[in-house]
């Protein structure tokens, strides 16, 4: 029986933590005023019929602090990533040479800073959400197998296990909030 309640915990703990991978792939799709190449992966272009990230069709890179060139593999593509870039309003003004596209990234203004501060909250709350989630079912779970003959104190004891869990990835998801928001507000 205590097998059970350890699967429990190791099913709870793996969403949590699916929690907090997908806060943190999120966000880095965050432009926080330096170059990122991450901001890309969300664009879609149409590459023969399919929609693609940008970061499938072209090589992305970063010269200098404020500077993206994006190397399309075919030239036919670069009108394409070009209105993929403009479509997806990222503020972002491209500019072709024929080779490649050169992304100048301006500074963020104050109230963009703040914006984006507070979609990082809503988005670390989310995860927040979905890790309450995780310790609603994993409790439910318990309480379960405790009716079917899980002993009364191991079921508690699996119960503060995933309360402990729940509390170390809140205080993961609030370290993540906070290092991105001091990357936003730094100018």
């Amino acid at each position: 029986m205590a097998d059970n309640a350890k699967d429990i915990i190791a099913a709870a703990v793996k969403k949590m933590a699916e929690a907090v991978n997908f806060l943190e792939e999120d966000l880095k799709t965050y432009r926080a005023g330096k170059a990122n190449p991450a901001v890309f992966n969300s664009v879609m272009v149409d590459y023969y019929g399919n929609p693609t990230p940008v970061p499938q069709v072209a090589s992305i890179t970063v010269p200098d602090a404020r500077t993206m060139l994006i190397q399309p593999w075919e030239k036919n593509m670069i009108p394409k990533i070009e209105k993929a870039i403009m479509d997806a309003n990222l503020g972002f003004t491209p500019q072709n040479n024929g080779e490649h596209i050169r992304i100048n990234v301006p500074p963020l203004t104050e109230d963009r800073r703040k914006e984006l501060v507070k979609k990082s909250k809503a988005a670390g709350e989310s995860a927040k959400i979905s890790i309450r989630n995780a310790r609603k079912e994993a409790n439910d779970l318990l309480k379960k197998a405790q009716k079917d003959g899980l002993a009364e104190d191991m079921a508690k004891d699996a119960e503060n296990d995933v309360q402990k869990e729940v509390d170390n990835y809140n205080k993961k998801i609030d370290t993540i909030l906070a290092n991105k928001e001091k990357e936003i507000m730094t100018v």
